[in-house]
């Protein structure tokens, strides 16, 4: 069946694919307790085990953490937190630690978006209706501009996260066509999405460098329930990327 070239989302037609001229962002990767994440992804789906964490070692998972700022896009403008979690191709067989290291060295990792909050009621409509990410309100302070990046968001009176990235080395610039696979759950559908990097610049990275701190709303403890590294594994901030969005299709 053909995916559909356009969608009704409140009304006002988004067209497929969707654009994004400018945005930026900032991420942090902790390890992660496995078994604690394999229980986090069974918990959103249908058919438990469908996804398998990316095991960097014997017993742990990796944990992306990462603000977004949606400057220009089709979607209009908008701010993005996600708890993202590294996993393996599941029409192949699991990925060996050696090799899940080269996958994240490489950045071309699968992703599974499990908690995706924004500020905006169009980008939540079109996120949950078109892609089935798991979009929710809540309410942002970011700075993208200094040279430690900080972003904090609470939701419902209570805070989720609060996250400092330290600046790192700057990385070259890139117009590479690069896609990324990005998962989703939602009401029970696993769906992929292909997400197509068309520019990346400044770009700057490090080992560690972050300072996170985690609230009581049920996001953040679920988080902590990770069991994250005490210490980042690596952190990235990144100025401006272009992207484009395609439609999705079930697993």
């Amino acid at each position: 069946m053909t995916a559909p070239s356009s969608h009704d989302i409140l009304g006002t037609t988004v067209t497929m694919p969707v654009e994004i001229r400018h945005a930026q962002c900032f991420v942090a990767g902790f390890t992660a307790d496995a078994a604690a994440v394999q229980r986090a992804i069974d918990s959103e789906s249908a058919r438990p085990g469908t996804l398998r964490p990316l095991r960097i070692r014997p017993g742990r998972a990796m944990c992306m953490l990462v603000f977004v700022d949606y400057v220009d896009g089709d979607l209009g403008p908008y701010n993005e937190f996600g708890v993202c979690f590294l996993v393996d191709d599941p029409s192949q067989p699991p990925t060996s630690p050696l090799r899940a290291l080269r996958s994240l060295a490489k950045g071309d990792a699968r992703a599974l978006v499990h908690r995706l909050p924004v500020d905006g009621d169009f980008t939540l409509a079109a996120g949950r209706g078109i892609w089935g990410f798991p979009k929710t309100l809540a309410e942002f302070d970011v700075d993208h501009a200094s040279s430690t990046r900080h972003g904090r968001l609470e939701a419902d009176g209570s805070l989720i996260a609060d996250l400092r990235i330290k600046p790192g080395i700057k990385v070259p610039d890139t117009t590479a066509d690069t896609v990324l696979h990005a998962y989703s759950q939602l009401d029970g559908v696993t769906r992929l999405t292909p997400w197509r990097l068309t520019s990346v610049s400044g770009t700057r990275t490090r080992l560690g460098g972050a300072s996170l701190t985690l609230g009581d709303h049920p996001i953040a403890a679920e988080v902590r329930s990770l069991r994250l590294g005490r210490h980042a594994l690596m952190t990235s901030s990144v100025q401006k990327i272009t992207m484009r969005f395609e439609n999705p299709t079930v697993v």
